[in-house]
């Protein structure tokens, strides 16, 4: 479906190139996948997808996976990636979570948004779209950054949000996603009891050759968020005070001894189970 150019969210994703930061993270990818218990012909759809870092390894277990993303530079990658790996059963196209028009009520078996969904401006809608488009019988499972969490995104998100312009009336934050009473009211207005809310910690990891500069260079430009925080540093004659509060958290968080980087970051798992 097409997306108005004008849609904040979609700028925001759209602003820089998100393939770069998940070229650092397929491995995460790879392994959260396998958590998953996806069959040969079990529906599915990776929500808020990206390039496919979720969806090339559920297409690759047999899925019939289609990834939605709202911002088309991702879905033409992801479509790309689709088809130099020779993935038939994968598909890729724009649309916003809020509003999934178009995908018919209870066609999946599996929905899931991996730092994707969370990103949506109405997590209401988002909530009750995904239910709608999921079987009876079926799961949702997200994975979402939690407020307050130590750990290099939530802590990106937090300097970034200290730098940039105060944000619009009504705004809802994304990390919301990561506090468990949200996320069960959020699923109960959609009509999911809260016994069939579950939810865990688990770890991401970004992951590149170089040094842990190189990876927050990565982040400057081409990650939405940092870039808007860059910007408006760089009005306010800020830029390299948030240039070093960030790489003192890249430095920190970095785990690899071997001269590369390799920085964990957590995030709350979670699983729905619709009935």
């Amino acid at each position: 479906m097409d997306m108005p150019v004008t849609n904040p969210n979609r700028a925001l994703w759209e602003k820089g190139d998100f393939t770069r930061i998940a070229e650092t993270m397929r491995d995460s990818g790879e392994a959260f996948v396998e958590t998953l218990g996806i069959r040969p012909g079990m529906a599915v759809l990776d929500l808020g997808c990206g390039d496919g870092t979720t969806a090339l390894p559920a297409a690759r277990r047999g899925g019939e996976v289609l990834g939605v993303d709202i911002a088309a530079n991702l879905v033409a990658a992801g479509n790309a990636r689709a088809r130099a790996a020779g993935l038939s059963n994968l598909a890729f196209e724009q649309g916003d979570a809020c509003d999934l028009g178009g995908i018919e009520d209870g066609r999946f078996d599996l929905v899931v948004s991996l730092f994707g969904a969370m990103f949506a401006p109405r997590p209401h809608d988002v909530a009750r779209e995904m239910v709608r488009v999921t079987r009876p019988g079926g799961r949702i499972v997200m994975g979402n950054w939690i407020p307050g969490d130590p750990t290099l995104v939530a802590q990106i998100l937090k300097v970034s949000a200290a730098f940039a312009p105060p944000p619009p009336a009504g705004f809802i934050s994304p990390v919301t996603w990561g506090e468990e009473a949200q996320v069960r009211e959020r699923f109960a207005a959609a009509g999911i009891p809260p016994a069939d809310i579950a939810f865990a910690r688990a770890e991401w990891v970004f992951r590149i050759p170089g040094p842990p500069s190189a990876l927050l260079d990565i982040f400057r430009n081409f990650y939405g968020p940092t870039m808007n925080a860059y910007a408006a540093a760089a009005k306010d004659g800020r830029e390299d005070a948030l240039h070093a509060e960030l790489l003192a958290l890249f430095e920190a968080q970095n785990r690899a001894t071997d001269g590369g980087t390799e920085i964990p970051a957590t995030f709350l798992k979670v699983t729905v189970q619709r009935r």
